[in-house]
C-alpha cells in the first residue's frame, strides 16, 4: 500500500498538482546531476540507487514518472517498472546504453513511454520529461469530486473503459493490464471511433513527432493492445488495419458514454 504524497499548489479553487519524478539510477554523479537538472527545472524529484530503494520510497509516495536505469546491480530496471506499474498509472522512462535501432524497437515492446541512451545531455533528458509528462494525466484534485455518472467511459464487447480513471475490465469485472502507453493510443481510438486514423494522426495526438521511428513505435502498441482486446488478434475484429492509410477502430454507434 502506498500513501500518495504529492506536492502541491492552489490556483483559484483548483488544487494543481507538482509533478513528481523518481530517478533509479545506480551511478551517483549521474543520478545526482539529472536529480539536480530537473529540481531546477521546476520539478518535485526523489532518487534511489537501487530497485531495492525505490520500492521502499515508492511505499510512501507516488509519482507522475519514472527514469530507470535497466542495467542495475541486482534487480534491473525492467522488472522495477513492471512493478511500478502495477503500483500507479506512471510514465516511464528507461535509460539504456544499448544504441541501435533494433535495441529501441525492444525497449518500446517492453512498455516503455520513451527511453534514453547514454550517454545522454541533460536537456535531452528534460525534453523526453516533458513530452512524457504531457501524455500523463495529471492529478487536479477535481477528479476525486466526480460522481460515476459525470466520467466518461465506452463499452466495445465485453470491455468497459474508463476513460477519466484510465482504467479497462473485461467480463466479469476483470481489470485488463494496460500500460500506460497501450491506453495512450486506445483512447485515441475510442475517442475518435469508425474513422480512419493515419500514423500520422496517431503520433500528434499521443504527442509523438511524425518520422520513420515514430510510424513504428506507434505500430508497436498496436500491435501489444490487439493482444489484450482482440480474441484473435491476427483476425482483429475492432482495431483494424487498412492497407497502406492507417487504422480504424470500429465500434458500434451508441456504445459511448
Amino acid at each position: 500500500m502506498f500513501i500518495p504524497n504529492l506536492l502541491s499548489t492552489e490556483s483559484g479553487s483548483e488544487s494543481i498538482v507538482r509533478a513528481r519524478i523518481v530517478i533509479v539510477e545506480d551511478e551517483p554523479d549521474l543520478r545526482d546531476a539529472v536529480a539536480e537538472y530537473l529540481g531546477a527545472a521546476g520539478y518535485d524529484v526523489a532518487t534511489a540507487e537501487t530497485a531495492a530503494a525505490a520500492r521502499s520510497l515508492i511505499e510512501t509516495q507516488a509519482f507522475h514518472l519514472a527514469i530507470l536505469d535497466i542495467a542495475m546491480p541486482g534487480e534491473d530496471g525492467l522488472s522495477l517498472g513492471r512493478w511500478l506499474r502495477s503500483r500507479m498509472p506512471i510514465g516511464i522512462i528507461y535509460a539504456t546504453a544499448a544504441g541501435t535501432a533494433l535495441d529501441r524497437i525492444v525497449g518500446l515492446e517492453l512498455g516503455a513511454d520513451d527511453y534514453i541512451v547514454k550517454p545522454y545531455e541533460l536537456r535531452e533528458v528534460l525534453a523526453r520529461v516533458r513530452s512524457v509528462l504531457r501524455r500523463v494525466p495529471q492529478p487536479t484534485g477535481l477528479l476525486d469530486r466526480k460522481t460515476r455518472t459525470d466520467r466518461r467511459s465506452v463499452a466495445f464487447g465485453p470491455f468497459q473503459a474508463d476513460l477519466d480513471g484510465r482504467l479497462v475490465t473485461g467480463a466479469n469485472g476483470t481489470v485488463i493490464d494496460m500500460a500506460k502507453s497501450e491506453f495512450d493510443v486506445l483512447e485515441v481510438f475510442l475517442t475518435r471511433a469508425n474513422r480512419l486514423l493515419t500514423r500520422a494522426a496517431i503520433s500528434e495526438a499521443i504527442g509523438f513527432t511524425e518520422d520513420p521511428e515514430s510510424s513504428r513505435a506507434v505500430d508497436i502498441r498496436i500491435m501489444r493492445l490487439r493482444k489484450k482486446i482482440e480474441a484473435d488478434p491476427a483476425n482483429p475484429k475492432f482495431l483494424r488495419t487498412v492497407r497502406g492509410e492507417g487504422y480504424i477502430f470500429s465500434l458500434p454507434t451508441g456504445d459511448s458514454n
